[in-house]
């Protein structure tokens, strides 16, 4: 039985008489990577700084490791690291100075577990450089450092990769991913980067106007894989002669095809496209190339917040 970190049950935040999130219910179990999205001003910082008990909860409850951050906030939140916003370090101290520096604000760090904190995110080779020379991505990498001194079970992080080049974001995506599944740590990480939530996530949770909209798995299991096999998907495929093509899957398929260049696109289900390949190639047609158009993490979110931009 999967061991559960994090449970929200009807949690409700209002301010000045003002529903800002709307009774949340969802739990995260230990070890999993929790994507928390939506647009701007829908209630994920919010969210995120009642888990932390940065602010109160109006109604509901928080439970972190079976500990209810209203009932009995010091054992619930000594479970947690978090990064909200920006890690604020000193720069004019060494990564070792900073670490210990918090390390001394809290009860049973030790000097092990500091040099374990810093070879988990990779800080070996610079720990005894000035923080000032550090990287934007060496700073994120350190502020983790920091939130996993105290053994947390939960690291929350607020835009993690926010600011970084693409190389530093592949980073922070795997020292995310390691700690997942090396710590068995429950992450909860707000984005506006879709593309690294699908590529880092194992679930999401989507969040507009104070209200879940949705939760549910990145990547399909089988059930659902074959579902997705089954729906129609645009399929996209470079010919020649063009016209000849064009007629013959109007004919054959009763396709709906349209023609750009010497492209051909109209939809079939996956299963379909080996046959339409092989009636081609017997009426001589060439065939370049086929793509097929899959739904992405970001079609998925606009298709459930009914927008088309996110900000």
């Amino acid at each position: 039985m999967t061991e559960t970190a994090v449970t929200l049950t009807h949690v409700t935040k209002k301010i000045q008489n003002k529903n800002i999130i709307k009774d949340l219910s969802f739990s995260i179990p230990k070890g999993e990577v929790f994507g928390f999205i939506g647009p701007n001003g829908a209630g994920k910082t919010t969210t995120i700084r009642m888990i932390v008990g940065l602010i109160s909860i109006t109604e509901g409850d928080i439970e972190i490791c079976g500990k209810s951050i209203k009932k009995d906030f010091q054992a619930a939140v000594r479970h947690v690291g978090a990064i909200v916003e920006n890690p604020e370090m000193y720069p004019f101290m060494t990564g070792w100075q900073n670490l210990k520096h918090f390390a001394n604000m809290v009860e049973g760090v030790t000097e092990e577990r500091i040099h374990e904190v810093i070879q988990l995110v990779g800080l070996e080779k610079v720990v005894q450089q000035k923080v000032g020379r550090y990287s934007l991505g060496m700073r994120q990498r350190l502020g983790i450092a920091q939130a996993l001194l105290h053994h947390p079970d939960v690291l929350i992080l607020d835009e993690p990769t926010n600011g970084l080049d693409p190389a530093g974001i592949k980073e922070i995506r795997q020292y995310i991913r390691r700690l997942a599944t090396e710590e068995n740590i429950s992450v909860i990480v707000s984005s506006h980067l879709l593309s690294e939530i699908e590529l880092m996530c194992d679930r999401i949770g989507v969040i507009k106007n104070g209200e879940l909209v949705a939760l549910e798995a990145v990547h399909d299991d089988a059930e659902a894989t074959e579902a997705k096999n089954q729906e129609l998907r645009n399929v996209t495929i470079e010919v020649t002669p063009i016209e000849k093509a064009q007629q013959l899957l109007t004919d054959t398929y009763s396709f709906e095809v349209s023609s750009h260049k010497h492209q051909l696109s109209f939809q079939c289900q996956k299963e379909e496209i080996p046959q339409v390949i092989s009636t081609l190639v017997q009426h001589d047609i060439k065939i370049y190339s086929v793509e097929r158009q899959v739904a992405t993490l970001e079609d998925k979110f606009f298709d459930l917040i009914g927008e088309n931009t996110i900000d």
